[in-house]
């Protein structure tokens, strides 16, 4: 049955993990980013999830409360929990990024979730259509996207306590 499932999977779908994996292993080293590509993946994260929750559900749209508390969860324990100081190149427009497999693990921990649940619609419908389920599911996306998105606010605030650099005339 897995097998199944498994070559029934799309391609695209393949490929994104692909991608992830890619990124994952990018953020493993520390590194020198711009605040833009440091957005990339809390963005397709984020958009995965926004793809996957259902406000004509049985949850209606009490759906983004629970995904909001799950981010706002997670985003104040990144921001309160994070340790050292983010190193700013203002002038370069970059921050040093330091390496860890967190992002990987994040990644493919939504991939999974979110493979589950469709995998779970089909085989389970009314386990993802209960109220239990639904609310599970919404909160632990909203924790994994509150964790990217408190990462890069973090980054984001000690980019912007930086002075900006002074132009030579």
């Amino acid at each position: 049955m897995i097998q199944q499932i498994i070559s029934h999977t799309p391609t695209y779908v393949w490929a994104l993990l692909a991608f992830l994996l890619y990124r994952g292993y990018l953020a493993s080293q520390d590194r020198e980013i711009t605040l833009q590509k440091l957005a990339i993946i809390p963005c397709v994260m984020l958009g995965l999830t926004l793809t996957s929750i259902n406000s004509h559900g049985v949850l209606g749209d009490a759906v983004w409360a629970a995904w909001a508390a799950g981010a706002g969860v997670a985003m104040l324990l990144v921001w309160s929990m994070s340790k050292g100081e983010v190193s700013v190149n203002r002038a370069a427009g970059t921050v040093m990024q330091r390496g860890s497999w967190a992002p990987l693990m994040l990644m493919v921990a939504i991939f999974v979730t979110k493979y589950t649940v469709g995998v779970m619609s089909v085989m389970h419908p009314e386990i993802i259509h209960s109220v239990a389920g639904s609310l599970v599911v919404t909160a632990l996306y909203g924790l994994f996207n509150g964790v990217f998105i408190g990462r890069l606010a973090r980054y984001a605030a000690a980019y912007l306590r930086q002075p900006a650099p002074v132009v030579a005339l």
